[in-house]
């Protein structure tokens, strides 16, 4: 019997920059149920983004983050013969942006001693220009799977 197919969720656009993507980090951000908090942030973050860049459109710094933070290649165990092997495989487009948003969230909450807006703010600016914990975190992801590569061919 074939199983159900899970349909993929389109999450609604959020109302000020009407952007499904930026909903989407809205939800990443927000804790214990608490998306009005999230929004809050999100938008004070926008808000110093726009004054320290200059840019008018904060979205576009946003996009340029999330495209930036995202892996290309990761590594996956996969078990052969009793012995455990990290394979490298691509990344597809819907992980890839996943893991961007989530490894920006961390890096952001990691900094100590100063509100998560401002927090949020350096971690976004910095992704876009390919910097911060955020970019590190790919490219150790990147050498994880560089070093790997000669497994590539047990890759499913």
């Amino acid at each position: 019997m074939r199983r159900k197919i899970n349909n993929k969720r389109i999450a609604k656009s959020d109302f000020l920059y009407n952007s499904q993507k930026l909903e989407k980090f809205i939800n990443y951000i927000m804790q214990s149920g608490k998306k009005e908090v999230s929004r809050k942030i999100i938008y004070r973050a926008f808000d110093t983004i726009k004054e320290k860049t200059g840019n008018p459109n904060p979205l576009e710094v946003f996009d340029l983050a999330i495209k930036n933070a995202g892996p290309v290649m990761e590594v996956r165990s996969k078990r052969i013969g009793g012995a455990n092997y990290q394979v490298p495989r691509e990344v597809r487009p819907e992980r890839k942006q996943a893991l961007a948003m989530r490894w920006i969230r961390d890096a952001a909450r990691k900094t100590k001693g100063r509100p998560m807006h401002l927090k949020l703010a350096d971690e976004l600016i910095a992704a876009s220009k390919n910097e911060g914990s955020a970019i590190k975190k790919k490219e150790d992801t990147h050498k994880m799977a560089e070093s790997n590569k000669a497994f590539a061919h047990f890759a499913w």
